[in-house]
């Protein structure tokens, strides 16, 4: 109330007080996001309300009724307490009937209020007003108590309302949406944040087919979570969780619509509780805005997770559509993201076109602008690269903080028939193109980035009858055609994309389409050789390949069904990405007696070669000054004419020094091996090993396959720890890591790397 009466006259003839307007101030930094024009003051919400206080003959009543007690009904307890009595009831009584006038005042206030939040939220506005008559309905002995909850509400409400400054929309699933400046050392991200109810069924584990029905709203900006359940007679019960009461949150695997909540109930002693939501893609929704809670109240300067979109789109020469809302927005077929999260902006967005006949300049300026109309955030463009044919392939990369980011845009060559053409592409674009730190030379573009995104009009095609394909699709049984996708098959036999991911396929062929229409394949082409046919296919992807022990998850991958101009279909997809901070230890440089150490046991490599010459290991990585060499192998033998099996003891291999010791900095590092022979310095083989498994006191086995020019060329297999002093064991859990998966249930997420062939195992 303090806050409240800010602005008052006083009016000394009735001795009364009356607040003529309330001014509610907004943040100067807030973004305001209109629907329609609005007329209010810029930093100020002002409404007009009316509170009398008789502040005399109140003051003189409190003074009588405390005087009364401390007279005679305090004796009365205290004798009660010395009998062994827990409770004050003559206090309690004093303090009920000294409180009867604050109880209506607060009500009064509390009703005006209420009005004044419907206005900017509809949804918090209905669950107040049910938090209203669930208090004043109550009497008795827990009156205290609940003019205590009152107050709360009262205070929660007056800040949300001074938070929420303008209305932005009123949405399907009635949530209010507002932008908020997320900051980060030297940046600032804007993200959009929302308050959001979705309604869940308490699973009881135990006694399967009871359940209770609960509301669950997220308050991205205040940082709470609300958990109400549904009581009898309309009643509702709620609990109040801050962001650092939410203490994990475990998917299922198994039931995907299902989600446990582990809650800090007292200090070291917490709760589990298990909700079904109505779907998996509301799940993932609620997952994000509790993610993007617990960022937004982080007290760390720098993020532990951002997200991307990437959108490939073959544009087929014609300008550009007037709306492209569906592709940015994610909205449309296969794997989307749900309406609560679709307009949270992303962190990222990249874009890669193929028969783009719209100029660069022209181009960058229509994206920036779609981004300012579905966003409402201003983006810089990064970069921007184009290739000067029809065919072929561009890159752009970077380092965001500690984490190298790769992104490859290309297109191969068309034709059904023309598999290992495109083979061919894929493999001079992996080997020829530019791309990443200078000094990984000896390492394809596969292996120089913590994450590698590839996308494009691909151009593989299905092997089968056309007219098989169209009934598949009309029935939208894709997982037949998936079997004879040609990219899928190439895969499998490991000639292209070794050890990518792509998602789970869930949409139609994304080619070719008439013109004007999402409802026809146009799959005969009339060409100057004569007639060609075009199969529907899937020629636009997305794919991706990130360091062991990295996190990375897909949250969506599909097509837009409303954009005709070409016969492509854009296809859009995104991604929450672990990334790693630009590291500073608190300690500083480490002394001798708190060195860090990786140390090697022995390695033993099986490398595809008919020569039996002698070979060495390079080691690269960021947490070294400069790569460093083993010594010559010192054993070797071979049990077939085509393959060699070379070992290095502990004696040849160089024990490295990481520049910095923390073991919150080294277990976020990745080490580079390089196979190379004496005879040429020609590398056999190279893989990426993680650090932050490896870290102990005792060693720990690796085995990971070698791969030399996008070809697995052999495997490499050994023992070693990273050794940490005991003063740099410090460390803090990542965002990421506070979402587990169920580790009683089985199965895996879809969408993964394919499994290696047999006779490689490859152990992250």
């Amino acid at each position: 109330l303090t806050h409240l009466l800010t602005h008052t006259h006083y009016d000394s003839y009735n001795s009364t007080c009356s607040l003529t307007r309330v001014c509610v101030s907004a943040p100067p930094s807030t973004h305001c996001l209109l629907q329609q024009p609005c007329r209010l003051r810029p930093h100020h919400v002002c409404v007009d309300v009316d509170v009398r206080l008789r502040s005399v003959t109140a003051s003189n009543g409190l003074s009588t009724i405390s005087h009364e007690y401390l007279k005679g009904s305090y004796a009365l307890d205290l004798e009660a307490v010395k009998q062994g009595a827990n409770s004050l009831p003559h206090l309690n009584k004093t303090l009920v009937a000294s409180c009867k006038r604050l109880h209506g005042e607060v009500d009064k206030v509390l009703c005006s209020l209420e009005i004044l939040s419907k206005v900017f939220d509809q949804q918090s506005a209905s669950m107040v007003s049910r938090m209203i008559q669930q208090t004043m309905s109550q009497g008795g002995d827990q009156e205290l108590e609940h003019l205590v909850t009152k107050l709360a509400i009262l205070k929660d409400l007056l800040s949300s309302i001074e938070k929420k400054k303008i209305l932005f929309g009123q949405y399907k699933c009635n949530r209010s949406l507002w932008k908020v400046p997320t900051i980060y050392k030297n940046k600032c991200v804007c993200v959009c944040v929302s308050q959001v109810k979705l309604d869940v069924y308490l699973a009881d584990l135990t006694k399967i087919g009871k359940s209770q029905k609960y509301s669950l709203s997220v308050d991205v900006e205040g940082g709470k979570l609300v958990v109400m359940k549904k009581m009898k007679d309309a009643q509702e019960d709620w609990n109040t969780f801050t962001h650092d009461k939410i203490r994990q949150l475990i998917k299922s695997q198994r039931v995907q619509n299902k989600l446990g909540i582990v809650f800090e109930k007292e200090k070291d002693k917490s709760q589990r509780k298990d909700f079904i939501f109505a779907s998996a893609k509301k799940r993932e929704a609620f997952c994000q805005l509790l993610q993007l809670m617990k960022n937004k109240h982080s007290n760390h300067d720098e993020p532990d997770m951002i997200s991307i979109f990437i959108g490939t789109r073959n544009m087929g020469s014609v300008p550009a559509p007037k709306s492209m809302g569906s592709w940015i927005l994610s909205r449309g077929l296969g794997k989307t993201l749900d309406e609560m999260a679709v307009t949270i902006p992303h962190d990222i967005y990249v874009f890669g076109t193929q028969e783009n006949s719209v100029c660069d300049k022209e181009w960058v300026e229509t994206l920036r602008c779609a981004l300012k109309d579905y966003t409402e955030t201003d983006y810089k463009p990064v970069r921007h690269a184009a290739a000067p044919r029809n065919k072929g392939a561009v890159g752009v990369s970077f380092m965001f903080n500690g984490t190298s980011f790769g992104f490859v845009n290309c297109h191969l060559t068309s034709g059904n028939e023309k598999i290992h053409r495109r083979n061919q592409n894929y493999l001079d674009i992996l080997r020829q193109l530019s791309l990443g730190d200078k000094q990984l030379n000896s390492f394809d573009i596969s292996l120089r980035f913590t994450h590698l995104f590839w996308f494009g009009d691909l151009n593989y095609r299905l092997d089968m009858d056309i007219q098989e394909i169209l009934n598949y699709i009309n029935r939208k049984e894709f997982e037949p055609l998936l079997k004879v996708d040609q990219l899928n098959l190439e895969r499998e036999k490991n000639k292209v994309f070794l050890r990518f991911a792509e998602e789970e396929i869930t949409y139609p062929p994304t080619y070719r389409y008439e013109r004007g229409s999402r409802d026809t394949y146009v799959w005969q082409k009339q060409k100057a050789t004569g007639m060609r046919t075009n199969v529907p296919s899937w020629c636009d992807r997305i794919l991706w390949k990130s360091y062991p022990e990295t996190h990375i998850v897909c949250n969506s991958y599909g097509c837009t069904d409303d954009i005709v101009t070409s016969d492509h279909s854009p296809v859009f997809g995104t991604f929450e990405v672990g990334v790693t901070s630009q590291f500073v230890s608190k300690k500083g440089l480490p002394k001798s007696s708190e060195q860090a150490y990786i140390e090697f046991e022995n390695i033993e490599a099986i490398v595809k070669t008919a020569s039996r010459t002698k070979f060495f290991i390079e080691f690269y990585s960021t947490c070294l000054e400069e790569f460093k060499k083993s010594y010559e192998n010192d054993t070797q033998s071979s049990d077939n004419v085509n393959f060699l099996r070379v070992g290095w003891s502990s004696k040849q291999l160089t024990t490295l020094k990481p520049i910095l010791s923390d073991i919150e900095y080294l277990q976020d590092q990745h080490l580079l091996l390089t196979v190379k022979s004496l005879d040429g310095y020609e590398s056999y083989g190279e893989c990426v090993l993680a650090l932050k498994s490896m870290i102990g006191s005792t060693a720990q086995q690796f085995h990971t396959y070698l791969s030399h020019r996008g070809e697995e060329t052999g495997n490499i297999r050994g023992s070693m720890r990273v050794r940490v002093p005991s003063e740099r064991m410090g460390t803090r859990e990542r965002l990421y890591e506070w979402i587990s998966v169920d580790k009683d249930e089985t199965g895996g997420p879809k969408g993964r790397t394919l499994p290696p062939r047999a006779g490689h195992d490859y152990v992250r």
